[in-house]
């Protein structure tokens, strides 16, 4: 995708030492593009702990090229582990960070050190080079969705929540990649953009990023979206998730299954985009299944933003003595699911369905 008309993915090797790890920091998005350098796999942990890379298939990626700068460092088979067990530590609801790591591993351990370096840079260029063209496969079939309620010139209003666009990801985004192809096609579509609190994802990365591009949006409060879904101004859901289990429940950021609940109260759509990495086919039942972050209840009790002579400010939105919850994801169980968009096309998100497109993944 295209950042004021320059081509960006949100990870790469550094153009000039052809080793190190440039990111867009996500954490100093939209107020200004910074796009630090990572030379150590314990920057690329931090990277992602704080969440200057965010979002489960970029996380994924970060990670295969911390295991590659860690082989630079030290190629031994303790340091290899020691990688595995640092960067697996840094989030726990995601899946694809297990998965990639368990890549790596996969790929590293049966060679010698000598060739390990060469090995853990071609793997995460792998890992990134697939993300891309999975995510651009999302984006194909889910811009039929799109298409089929597109009729002449009427808008196609979705609504979305939280970031799981390009810089979600290493290229095209998940639920946001059929978006970009029906608006690059010239569909009439207009986004909801969801502020997403309490890291406001929605409001500082997807209306950066859709704007960035050029596509129709309009920023709403969290609680908006049931609203407008009963007065008929939202035509689907798109989201996208950070695991789903074989039997098809997904956990996504907090607040994702009020907006199932909306939907299925308003017979609205309700779609779930996701590479197949995203998938944990070790685990069926989502609420008792899969761990749910818990962060720091800065998140909640403060935020940032551009004040009014410019300068860049983080304030305090409660009283100083009242503490804070910050369950960062919950689980939509699939019986509110209308389907899931995979690179390999739309199912139902049950077991037989996900069975039955990966097969093989599935055994």
């Amino acid at each position: 995708m295209k950042i004021d008309g320059t081509p960006f993915r949100a990870i790469w090797v550094d153009e000039t030492d052809h080793w190190s790890v440039r990111i867009i920091d996500q954490t100093k998005l939209p107020w200004a593009l910074d796009l630090p350098r990572l030379s150590s796999m314990e920057e690329v942990a931090h990277a992602i702990r704080a969440m200057l890379v965010r979002g489960a298939p970029l996380v994924g990626a970060a990670a295969s090229y911390g295991v590659a700068l860690a082989m630079r460092a030290a190629a031994s088979d303790a340091n290899l582990a020691h990688a595995g067990r640092q960067l697996g530590a840094t989030r726990p609801t995601a899946i694809n960070l297990r998965w990639a790591l368990a890549r790596c591993q996969e790929k590293l351990a049966p060679l010698k050190p000598g060739a390990r370096v060469a090995a853990a840079y071609a793997q995460a260029a792998e890992i990134c080079d697939e993300d891309v063209a999975t995510n651009k496969a999302i984006g194909k079939h889910g811009l039929d969705l799109i298409e089929a309620r597109a009729t002449g010139s009427r808008r196609v209003n979705i609504l979305t929540h939280c970031n799981a666009g390009w810089i979600a990801t290493v290229d095209w985004g998940t639920a946001l990649a059929p978006i970009y192809m029906a608006h690059d096609k010239g569909i009439n579509v207009h986004v909801w953009v969801e502020e997403t609190r309490p890291r406001n994802q929605g409001a500082s990365l997807t209306a950066w990023e859709l704007g960035k591009h050029g596509v129709p949006h309009t920023v709403i409060a969290d609680n908006a979206g049931g609203h407008l879904m009963q007065r008929g101004e939202v035509d689907l859901v798109i989201v996208g998730t950070d695991r789903v289990t074989r039997s098809g429940d997904v956990a996504n950021k907090i607040g994702t299954y009020l907006k199932a609940l909306a939907a299925r109260d308003n017979g609205v759509p309700f779609w779930v985009a996701l590479p197949s990495s995203t998938i944990d086919w070790a685990i069926s039942d989502g609420l008792s299944d899969i761990p749910i972050e818990e962060r720091a209840q800065t998140e909640v009790t403060t935020m940032t933003g551009r004040a009014l002579d410019g300068s860049i400010a983080t304030i305090r939105i409660v009283p100083k003595d009242s503490p804070a919850a910050n369950p960062a994801f919950d689980v939509t169980p699939a019986r509110l699911i209308s389907g899931l968009i995979t690179e390999r096309g739309l199912c139902a998100a049950n077991e037989f369905a996900l069975s039955a497109l990966f097969s093989k993944e599935a055994k």
